[in-house]
């Protein structure tokens, strides 16, 4: 099989993302803001797409996806290439529409995150980082049949991801700076597109951790770069680059990059659980870090999800980094 040729991916519209919302109403859950209990942060409100069903926000694009595909597109069954999150929302719609569901995944992928794509139904084919890599690349793994749920680089999974939006506009319109953890880009550039749409003069910021921030750097760079990625217990986000397809959608939509050091992260996801009682995996705790830097009213963070292996989150409630290098 031959690879696709590169998508020419265009953002998802405010029609896009409100059909996605009728859509999807019946599997994702509307999550509500809540404000960061913190006596000097009462201005900064978060978005817990821990509290989906699969524990992110992935289940959104994922469900709009498969329920928009063309009439026997499913036929198949359906496969992603994910380290977890969208495989989980895959796995969850795919249980729920009784089609067949597999699961490409890197080696490293956590324990918790295989287990609860096992738990769901899934298939899980664990392959070595650059074929998990170049399959999310060419849009399709060889030899694979079905449909293939891209992680981030689907106009539908960001559309599913835009109702985020959406909701955040409802209940905050008086937000000024969105924080967004920055893994593909299909959550950060899927709310952005729609939020500036609707409210122009808000402030969209990617959010990297600093041992991987392949968007910071490519911005530097001017152009998408590779860079050495060291991975860390913030896996939710932290690839090697920016994918091609996504680099336009970034340049137009993202106003800033907010690069953040793992012990804010961990930080922010102490703080979470002391004092909120809510359970943020690294990426989702890499928002509310670099909420917690900014000055001024109006920040609203995503956090994305709350798939976060036992082990590493009793080693930050108990104010020590988990292994760094795995």
């Amino acid at each position: 099989m031959s690879p696709s040729p590169l998508i020419d991916l265009q953002p998802p519209t405010v029609a896009a993302a409100r059909n996605a919302r009728e859509r999807i109403a019946a599997i994702a859950l509307r999550t509500p803001l809540l404000r960061c209990a913190r006596a000097d942060a009462d201005d900064i409100q978060f978005k817990p797409e821990n509290l989906q069903p699969i524990g992110s926000f992935k289940l959104r694009g994922a469900a709009n996806a498969m329920l928009s595909a063309a009439p026997g597109a499913l036929a198949g069954g359906v496969y992603t290439a994910s380290a977890g999150n969208m495989a989980q929302g895959v796995a969850w719609c795919a249980r729920a529409l009784g089609v067949r569901c597999r699961v490409i995944v890197p080696e490293h992928a956590p324990a918790t995150k295989i287990a609860a794509i096992e738990r769901l139904g899934g298939a899980v084919i664990k392959v070595p980082f650059d074929a998990w890599w170049q399959t999310m690349v060419d849009h399709q793994y060889p030899g694979m049949t079905g449909l293939f749920v891209h992680p981030f680089a689907d106009a539908a999974v960001m559309a599913g991801n835009g109702t985020i939006a959406l909701e955040l506009l409802e209940d905050a319109p008086d937000a000024d700076t969105v924080y967004v953890p920055w893994g593909g880009g299909g959550l950060c550039c899927g709310i952005a597109a729609v939020m500036k749409a609707l409210k122009p003069g808000v402030r969209v910021c990617a959010v990297e951790v600093e041992t991987a921030a392949p968007l910071a750097a490519s911005r530097k760079a001017g152009g998408p770069v590779t860079i050495a990625a060291v991975r860390s217990f913030v896996d939710g986000i932290g690839g090697k680059g920016v994918a091609a397809e996504m680099w336009p959608l970034a340049e137009s939509l993202v106003d800033d990059v907010v690069v953040v050091s793992l012990a804010k992260i961990a930080d922010a996801i102490r703080l979470l659980a002391e004092r909120n009682r809510v359970i943020a995996e690294g990426a989702g705790g890499a928002a509310v870090a670099a909420a917690l830097r900014h000055t001024g009213t109006g920040a609203v963070a995503i956090v994305s999800g709350g798939n976060i292996d036992s082990q590493k989150l009793a080693a930050i409630l108990d104010g020590r980094l988990p292994e760094e290098h795995t």
